[in-house]
């Protein structure tokens, strides 16, 4: 049950923002039910896409010091060189990096560059892959988008999707059709390399690759955008792990150490054609703001500990597995599967390939699902097309206490046709 705080907030939020949310997933519009409102976190307690967890010490030392000295000059601060360098350690195909704000600052600016670059202006997208807000990119969202069942939005103009093409997730075919069609007037082709807006969906083996073939023959450039699962499935993200070079590449969420920071990178040829040393035009006040700079390169040196992508896939491992288990003995069916930091689960047999797959999960279930585990204490992400998210702050005991919630939720969902 809803406790009567968030229930007296999120009717004092409805009165001066739209919908009572700053992010529409965040609604409960899929699950039912009223948002829950949070104060303070603490570790691995209340769910967040924060690798080292709520509240964490050195985070914290970190933006106080930078606090100290002033929040934002609107000017270069030496923070924010320590960033990008930790940046381009982690990821060598970075060769050059710009800050941005938000993720969707990064994808939105990765394409203008690579319609600047290339003298094209069409675009492929993946079905349920979502980029974040800008126009063209709201064509076959997931996540929020999805959640909502929506297939756009309002306010976009058909002339801006016009240039955007559709494949499904993990079929090169469908890629190669494409590029077959408008090869020549494709810009670029960008990816969430570990889909994680239709659930959690690794790529097939050969797609990435196969992607990358795709566009070197045609001179398109390939933009892996891991604002989710980069620093998570691996320390140099998708990339390392599956063994894949993009052009260009867009980071967030974990580089902002839970403040508002994301970036976009690539081979240093390109990014040289961002102003103010190229004709390409990207700006941005508050990039490279001091305090989130602080907290992206605490976070960073921290992940770079021995054995610290072991035990976050450990972590992710043993919930999917744990999962897969409990649903067996409660005769449910259900698909999980991790990657690094990353897992999800389908209340559908499987497997799960692309959007179209996921959009086969059993919706009641997870809504019955999602409402017992949050009656035992346990917060999912409030959708089913949102991948979950291990953190270095979850121990044992938590695990233990998330998987037996789980037997019963999956017990109640077992009841529901």
């Amino acid at each position: 049950m809803a406790t009567r705080k968030s229930r007296s907030l999120f009717a004092r939020a409805r009165r001066s923002i739209p919908g009572g949310v700053n992010s529409p997933v965040r609604a409960f519009g899929s699950v039912g039910g009223t948002p829950r409102f949070f104060e303070r976190g603490k570790g691995c307690r209340v769910w967040d896409p924060l690798i080292l967890g709520h509240a964490d010490a050195g985070v914290l030392r970190a933006v106080r010091a930078a606090m100290a000295k002033g929040t934002s000059f609107g000017a270069p601060t030496e923070g924010e060189i320590l960033l990008a360098e930790a940046i381009r350690k982690a990821v060598p195909s970075i060769e050059r990096v710009r800050m941005v704000s938000s993720g969707t600052e990064a994808t939105m600016s990765a394409i203008r560059l690579a319609r600047g670059a290339t003298g094209r202006e069409r675009i492929l997208k993946f079905s349920g892959c979502y980029h974040g807000h800008a126009d063209a990119l709201l064509v076959g969202a997931g996540s929020g988008v999805a959640t909502l069942g929506i297939p756009g939005s309002p306010g976009v103009p058909e002339a801006f999707t016009k240039l955007t093409i559709q494949a499904p997730f993990n079929d090169l075919d469908a890629v190669a059709d494409a590029f077959r069609r408008w090869g020549k007037d494709i810009a670029c082709v960008i990816v969430e390399p570990v889909a994680g807006n239709m659930g959690c969906v690794p790529p097939q083996a050969g797609f990435l690759e196969g992607l990358r073939e795709l566009c070197s023959a045609s001179g398109a450039l390939l933009i892996f955008d891991e604002v989710m699962c980069g620093f998570r499935v691996a320390r140099g993200g998708a990339q390392e792990r599956y063994g894949v070079k993009p052009d260009l590449t867009c980071l967030g969420k974990v580089v902002g150490g839970g403040l508002p920071a994301a970036a976009f990178g690539g081979r240093a040829d390109l990014m040289e054609q961002m102003a103010p040393d190229g004709p390409v035009y990207q700006a941005g006040t508050l990039s490279g703001n001091p305090l989130a700079a602080a907290a992206g390169l605490e976070t960073l040196r921290r992940l770079e500990r021995p054995g610290t992508y072991e035990r976050l896939e450990k972590t992710s491992r043993t919930l999917a597995l744990g999962l897969a288990e409990r649903a067996l003995d409660a005769g449910v069916e259900l698909t999980t599967v991790w990657a690094g930091g990353m897992f999800g689960f389908f209340f559908h047999p499987g497997p799960v390939r692309c959007f179209e797959d996921a959009q086969k999960a059993r919706a009641e279930r997870f809504r019955s699902f999602f409402a017992a585990m949050l009656e035992r204490g346990v917060y999912l992400p409030p959708s089913p097309f949102e991948a979950c998210f291990a953190s270095l702050a979850h121990r044992r005991a938590d695990l233990e206490r998330t998987l037996d919630a789980a037997a019963f939720a999956l017990k109640r969902a077992a009841r529901v046709d």
